[in-house]
């Protein structure tokens, strides 16, 4: 059992002052000792780390270092908005897009303006576009003499959150959030499409583009040329800011396999509403308008629904890819469900309340966005651990529990982004947690269950370094994970900290 002297002595240099008497020297336990040894790493020189270790049944305290302090989480911020959207809207909530008209039909002709709805399905894929024009095909609509109306009023129309960064905009990662959306696809990367290329037949033949899904919202202006087999791969794919415009220069080796690049698309309601018409025209529905986005009228009646998987499915992709777009929408629904108001403010209100009722002090904390991608959040280990033990009590915490990416499995729905970590160790297939990752900041908080079957809640997170300490994250990992209370085990940081960095940030494609 650690005492709280002991802990106290830990965070003060192994020096306990007790009340009315000399101050008397405590012995540092053998877990602090080997943690304490980790976290002395010339890595940290001029920067900040925080770790706390807990039991995640009695809450106990066995490590704390700079708990209280507040720190930039990444996307451990994730853990807040995740499990209020777990409570709030429900595992079984499901998002919906609608079909809607105010004109009659008459001899298969709408007489008016055809409306597509978005209620802020984040997983909407071409097939889903796809289905609702089938279903407004079978209803025996075909021509439609009005415009096509993108309705994304669901959310309000702020697309970035607060403090995103401008340059990362056109990247998947920090997509535009709207109600109304599409992704590419099974990852859910709502808001942006895919630019396959591959090389032409003969070296300086131009690279061969193509939009997945097809659609005429994104233009590609590309002078990239076929290079010579072997050559450099030096494609370069980016949107320009504030544009649907793709600029494609570089070159790409004779014989190089299909290469995938992700874009941000400006405006996504467009883009969705752009692939829904092309639908409608595959299933013989002439639309004889345009592509306009306004609200729907209340008199509107639906003609067509799709609907999305449950929330608490959702939560696999989310998490284990760590998904800033599906984050984000969760707390913008959060906020429409809640308080009527489909907006950053207004969902990050009700993730602070939720946090709060589970017993967070959520005074010493502030949540900027949903995702982590804001430098404004600034949380503590003490306030995530504080979570982490409160949410074993909620009725959808196992599927909740199940959704964290698992250290060392390989598999990439249940690995996640720690899938590459830890394997081969005791943490491996072993340790939930939740990674974060942003310039100058690495954080690793979750479960871990010890060699003697205890098992502990943990939170850590770094910032402000120049040499990335990710590894230390997998040796506080693989430590917890081997520790006995019965047997201590000598653990040598140096065989812990071996691991190559090969991506530096969770949301690289390849890591």
């Amino acid at each position: 059992m650690i005492t709280a002297v002991a802990v106290l002595a830990t965070a003060a240099g192994g020096v306990a002052i007790q009340s009315g008497t000399a101050p008397t020297a405590v012995q540092a336990t053998p877990l602090q000792t080997q943690l304490d040894t980790l976290l002395n790493d010339s890595r940290y020189n001029g920067s900040q780390v925080a770790l706390v270790v807990r039991d995640a049944t009695t809450g106990e305290t066995l490590y704390d270092r700079n708990g209280g302090q507040r720190m930039l989480p990444a996307s451990n911020t994730k853990l807040f908005s995740s499990t209020a959207a777990m409570h709030v809207l429900g595992p079984s909530y499901r998002f919906h897009t609608d079909v809607l008209a105010t004109g009659p039909v008459h001899s298969g002709t709408l007489l008016g303006s055809l409306y597509l709805k978005g209620y802020g399905d984040p997983t909407a894929l071409e097939s889903d576009y796809a289905g609702l024009a089938k279903q407004l095909a079978d209803s025996g609509v075909r021509r439609v003499v009005g415009d096509l109306i993108a309705d994304d009023t669901y959310f309000d129309h702020v697309r970035l959150g607060d403090s995103w960064a401008w340059d990362d905009e056109p990247f998947y990662y920090s997509a535009q959030i709207s109600a109304l959306t599409l992704a590419p696809d099974t990852d859910y990367d709502s808001g942006t499409a895919i630019v396959e290329s591959r090389p032409g037949a003969t070296v300086g033949a131009p690279v061969n583009l193509t939009l997945v899904p097809a659609n005429g919202v994104l233009k590609l202006v590309s002078t990239a040329k076929t290079g010579a087999a072997g050559s450099s791969n030096t494609l370069s794919i980016e949107r320009e800011h504030g544009t649907n415009i793709v600029r494609v220069t570089g070159s790409v080796p004779l014989g190089a396999s299909v290469g995938q690049e992700w874009v941000t698309v400006w405006e996504p309601e467009l883009y969705a509403a752009d692939v829904f018409r092309r639908a409608l025209a595959a299933q013989g529905i002439s639309m004889v308008g345009q592509i306009k986005n306004a609200a729907s009228p209340t008199t509107a009646r639906v003609l067509a629904r799709d609907e999305s998987m449950t929330v608490g499915e959702l939560m696999n992709p989310f998490l284990k890819l760590s998904n800033n777009m599906h984050a984000e929408t969760l707390v913008k629904a959060m906020g429409a469900v809640a308080e009527a108001e489909g907006s950053w403010p207004a969902g990050l209100g009700v993730v602070t309340d939720y946090a709060q009722s589970v017993g967070v002090d959520t005074s010493t904390i502030r949540l900027s966005d949903g995702s982590g991608l804001s430098r404004k959040v600034n949380v503590t280990a003490d306030s995530i651990t504080d979570l982490l033990i409160a949410v074993q009590q909620e009725p959808w915490w196992q599927q909740w529990y199940d959704a964290l990416p698992i250290a060392g499995n390989a598999q990439r729905f249940v690995g996640g982004t720690l899938r590459s970590r830890m394997a081969n160790t005791p943490a491996a297939n072993n340790l939930h947690g939740k990674t974060g990752s942003l310039t100058g900041v690495t954080s690793l908080s979750g479960y871990v269950t010890n060699a003697d079957g205890r098992k502990l809640v943990f939170s850590m997170m770094s910032n402000n370094y120049l040499v990335s300490p990710r590894s230390i994250e997998d040796a506080v990992g693989v430590t917890l994970a081997s520790w006995s209370d019965q047997a201590p085990v000598a653990i040598a940081p140096n065989t812990l900290r071996t691991t190559t960095e090969q991506c530096d940030l969770e949301w690289e494609k390849a890591c």
